[in-house]
């Protein structure tokens, strides 16, 4: 005899209009709770299915079904649950035909199941050759398209994605490939409004500068965005003199010559200062680094910083830097 939660589950699936709409209030509302959460993690095989299909229906029923998978996605076996079954596909197939509110929690919802490796394969369509990488430049470039002063930021979470995939091998190589140029496109958010935006970019830009060793070049192939988003926020507060802006290139040394807030946030510049670390440990790096004047960059940079862990980071890239200035200095 079915239980009193298997018959509300069956409900999901009700013809009926009201029986689904009722339904699906109850258990959006159970997913807010972990009794909830646990209580309808017995039944993933029929409640994820039933919930995929409640999305492609009007606003009042997809939009609680969307924040009970978000929700759900939250628990890794019910992730790990829901990419076996293909909803990062279904999702991906939806984004674009659904109200704002709703696209914003499927973004969310992409958030959880790419926390796990299966989730990033899926995303990044691993395995087939023909359409690899096809979701990750729509959602780049509606990423960088979307940003708005208002509330309504449906891709904003993306941000978060990007770091998510960018964790991976895979993910690293498909950003950074020049003919898809999603990288270069993803960097001129570096100075968004947003602090989820802002934290994705320098996250994600800091992942893909772990593989500077192979990939180097195609790093300093956008060196026009990538140095302005790396040393800006670790530059200080100063405005700088002729004789240092003139040795950099113009988008960087107008910046630097005018007054401009500090980014506030102390985990970004670590981040910048860690992507930069990484760059200059390959000899073509480090010589394209003193070629913009980027150590006197972090040397007022490091005299305005007050954050020991930032600190920290300047010096160890100071420390390199110092051990390689001979040889820099004798190319001069």
């Amino acid at each position: 005899m079915a239980t009193e939660l298997e018959e509300l589950i069956q409900f999901l699936s009700s013809p009926s209009p009201q029986l689904r709409k009722g339904a699906i209030d109850i258990v959006q509302g159970l997913t807010g709770s972990e009794d909830g959460l646990q209580s309808l993690a017995k039944y993933p095989t029929v409640l994820l299915p039933s919930l995929a299909r409640l999305l492609r229906e009007q606003k009042d029923v997809a939009e609680p079904a969307a924040e009970a998978l978000v929700n759900l996605s939250q628990n890794s076996d019910l992730a790990a649950k829901m990419i076996e079954l293909g909803l990062i596909g279904a999702v991906m197939d939806l984004l674009y035909n659904v109200d704002s509110s709703i696209r914003q929690l499927l973004v969310m919802f992409l958030v959880n199941l790419t926390q796990l490796d299966v989730g990033i394969a899926s995303l990044l369509q691993t395995g087939d050759d023909k359409m690899q990488g096809l979701y990750v430049m729509k959602i780049v470039r509606s990423f960088c398209r979307s940003e708005s002063e208002s509330s309504d930021d449906p891709f904003e979470h993306v941000a978060s994605i990007l770091v998510n995939i960018s964790k991976k091998e895979a993910g690293r190589k498909l950003l950074l490939d020049p003919k898809r140029g999603l990288l270069k496109q993803i960097i001129r958010q570096y100075d968004s409004t947003s602090q989820l935006r802002k934290n994705g970019v320098f996250g994600t830009l800091r992942n893909c500068c772990f593989e500077a060793e192979g990939q180097l070049q195609n790093l300093l192939l956008i060196a026009e965005f990538l140095w302005p988003a790396l040393l800006l926020p670790v530059a200080g507060n100063k405005v700088y003199k002729e004789e240092d802006t003139s040795k950099m290139p113009l988008e960087l040394g107008t910046a630097l010559s005018i007054e401009r807030e500090q980014i506030d946030d102390p985990e970004i510049r670590v981040q910048a200062l860690e992507a930069i670390y990484m760059i200059i440990l390959q000899d073509a790096g480090r010589r394209a680094f003193w070629s913009i004047n980027g150590p006197r960059i972090l040397q007022v940079g490091y005299e305005d910083e007050q954050n020991p862990k930032v600190m920290e980071a300047y010096e160890r890239v100071g420390s390199l830097l110092i051990h390689s200035s001979g040889d820099e200095e004798s190319r001069d």
